[in-house]
């Protein structure tokens, strides 16, 4: 009698929330770090920062090295 007892009292249940329910579709939010808002009146600075965070996203990148920057410079064609 006493081992069902012990069977059937009812166990904490630990909820995980960092973990995100997959039932729940979310917006996917990506941070951006060069972006801002397109403040530069020069299409050049925005060409950069477009291709910048399109780098980053495409390599799961939040920050890049200066060799990645000089890359995706001479991707747009910058020489020195």
């Amino acid at each position: 009698m006493a081992e069902q007892i012990l069977l059937e009292a009812p166990t904490a249940v630990f909820v995980e929330r960092r973990q995100r329910d997959v039932a729940v579709p979310t917006a996917v939010t990506e941070r951006r770090q060069f972006r801002d808002g397109d403040r530069s009146a020069r299409p050049e600075v925005a060409e950069l920062a477009n291709a910048i965070d399109d780098y980053k996203i495409a390599y799961r990148r939040r920050f890049i090295t200066f060799e990645e920057l000089f890359d995706v410079m001479t991707s747009l064609g910058y020489h020195r």
